[in-house]
C-alpha cells in the first residue's frame, strides 16, 4: 500500500510513476479527495471537543441552575455531534483505505518502461541451448513414454489442467524440493513449515486481495483461502508486530503447494504441466532494513540463480518492465530455464522488492534504534524454484534418444537413481 503521506506531497509524481505501468491517476485523486474530506472532518471534531472541554469547565463554575442546566444541554448536542462526525471520519477513512487497496506499488526508476513482457530485458544468461544430436521431446511425451506423467486421471479426478505424477516422477518432484529447501538452508535461510490455507488479512497484506480474487480458491464458511504461493502466509508471520533491528535481516523458505484459478489463453499453454490450478513451489523470503533492500535483491537474484546453475541447464535472466511487473513490486528479475522439447525459456523464478508496501499493509514495523519510533521495514520475495518448469527443463534437457531421462547429479542421492527409464 502506498504512503498516503507521499500521495499528499507528491500526487503529480505519483501519477507520472503509476503511469509508467500503464495507470490512470484516477484513483489518486479520489484518495486525495478522501484524504481532504478527512482532514477537514478531522478539524472540526477538534474544534468540537475544544468547545465541549471549554463548557465543561464554564459548567462548574455556573452558579445559576437554570443557566447550567442551558449549557449542559448544548454540551450534549455538541456530543452527539462529535459522535455523528467521528462515524463519519470512520467511514471516509474505510473508504480511502479500501481505495488505497486497489493501487499497485511504484516501480523503480531502475525499472525499463514498456506495456507487456515484449519490452523485458535479458540482462544475463549462463550456458547455451546443446544440441541434443536427435530431434527433442516435449515432456509430455517423454512423461508418457516413462509413465511418470498421467494427465488423464488427473482430469478424470480435479479436471482439466490437473494431472497426477507416477513412480519416478512423483519421486523426482519430492527429491527437486528436498533438495532445494536443504540447498536455500546452506545458504542462510531458516525453514519454514506453513498452514496450506490462510485468513483474508492475510491476502490483504500480501496485497493478493483485492485485484486477485477472481484467480483465488477459498472456502467461504470458513473464511479461508488456499495459499497461491508461500508468499502470502510468510509475509504476515511478523503481521502488526515490531521487530528489533537487532533481528532484521530475516531470510526464510518454505514449501507449498500453491492453488489459482489460472486464466488460460485459447491455444496457448493447453499440454503438459506448464500451468496449473496447483503446483509446488519452493519460496525465499526476506524482512530487511529499508537501506539494504536493494542489495538483499540482487543476492536473492544470486541464490535464486545458484539452483539453476547446480542443475546446469541453461539459463537467463530479465529484468521486468513496468507493464509486465507484479502488482506488489517496485523491481523484478525473472530466471528462466531452457526446455528444449518446448523450444521456449520457462520462467522458474520471480524475484522481486516490494518495499514496504507488503509491511504497510500487513502493519510490519522495525525499531531503528531503542526507544526510536517504529517505521516499515521493506520485505523481498523469490521463488527458489517453481517445481513444475523445473520438472520440465530437466526432462527435456537430460532427455536420451530412448526416451529415458538422466537424473541431474545433485538430485541423484536424493532420487536414490541415476536415469529414468523409458517403458515403451
Amino acid at each position: 500500500m502506498l504512503d498516503i503521506k507521499c500521495i499528499r506531497e507528491q500526487p503529480e509524481w505519483v501519477k507520472q510513476q503509476l503511469a509508467r505501468a500503464g495507470v490512470e491517476g484516477e484513483k489518486i485523486d479520489a484518495a486525495l479527495a478522501f484524504d481532504e474530506q478527512r482532514r477537514t472532518l478531522l478539524q472540526e471534531v477538534e474544534a468540537l471537543k475544544a468547545e465541549r472541554n471549554r463548557g465543561s469547565k464554564e459548567i462548574s463554575k455556573m452558579k445559576d441552575a437554570a443557566e447550567r442546566e442551558a449549557r449542559i444541554a448544548a454540551m450534549r448536542d455538541v456530543g452527539d455531534r462529535i459522535a455523528e462526525l467521528d462515524r463519519t471520519v470512520a467511514e471516509v477513512e474505510e473508504q480511502q483505505q479500501r481505495l488505497l487497496l486497489e493501487i499497485r506499488n511504484l516501480p523503480h526508476p531502475d525499472v525499463p518502461d514498456g506495456p507487456d513482457e515484449d519490452h523485458n530485458v535479458v540482462i544475463s544468461q549462463e550456458g547455451e541451448p546443446q544440441d541434443l544430436g536427435f530431434s527433442p521431446r516435449p515432456h509430455w511425451e517423454l512423461g508418457e513414454m516413462a509413465g511418470t506423467i498421467d494427465f488423464e486421471r488427473g482430469v478424470k479426478l480435479a479436471g482439466s489442467r490437473f494431472y497426477v505424477l507416477r513412480g519416478a516422477g512423483a519421486r523426482l518432484q519430492r527429491a527437486l524440493i528436498q533438495w532445494l529447501l536443504d540447498f536455500h538452508l546452506a545458504q542462510g535461510y531458516q525453514e519454514v513449515y506453513l498452514p496450506f490455507v490462510v485468513k483474508e488479512h492475510c491476502m490483504l497484506g500480501a496485497g493478493q486481495l483485492p485485484k486477485f480474487r477472481d484467480n483465488l480458491y477459498r472456502d467461504e464458511d470458513a473464511g479461508l483461502w488456499l495459499v497461491p504461493t508461500a508468499e502470502v502466509p510468510l509475509t504476515n508471520l511478523y503481521a502488526d508486530e515490531i521487530l528489533e533491528r537487532s533481528h532484521l535481516p530475516i531470510h526464510l523458505c518454505a514449501y507449498t503447494p500453491c492453488f489459482r484459478r489460472e486464466q488460460m489463453s485459447a491455444g496457448r499453454d493447453v499440454r503438459g504441466i506448464k500451468r496449473g490450478h496447483q503446483f509446488d513451489k519452493v519460496e525465499m523470503y526476506k524482512f530487511v532494513l529499508p537501506e539494504t533492500s536493494y542489495d538483499e535483491l540482487e543476492k536473492l537474484r544470486g541464490d535464486a540463480a545458484a539452483t539453476c546453475r547446480a542443475l546446469k541447464i541453461p539459463f537467463r535472466t530479465k529484468l521486468l518492465c513496468t507493464g509486465d511487473m507484479g502488482f506488489a513490486s517496485t523491481k523484478t528479475y525473472d530466471i528462466e530455464l531452457w526446455a528444449p522439447g518446448q523450444g521456449e525459456w520457462l520462467e522458474v523464478s520471480s524475484c522481486s522488492n516490494v518495499e514496504d508496501f507488503q509491511a504497510r499493509r500487513a502493519n510490519i514495523r522495525y525499531r531503528p534504534e531503542p526507544g526510536a519510533r517504529p517505521e516499515f521495514l521493506h520485505t523481498l520475495n523469490g521463488s527458489g524454484l517453481g517445481v513444475p518448469r523445473t520438472i520440465i527443463a530437466i526432462m527435456e534437457n537430460y532427455q536420451q534418444e530412448d526416451g529415458s531421462i538422466v537424473v541431474p547429479e545433485v538430485l541423484r542421492p536424493y532420487m536414490g537413481a541415476e536415469v529414468i527409464a523409458c517403458q515403451q
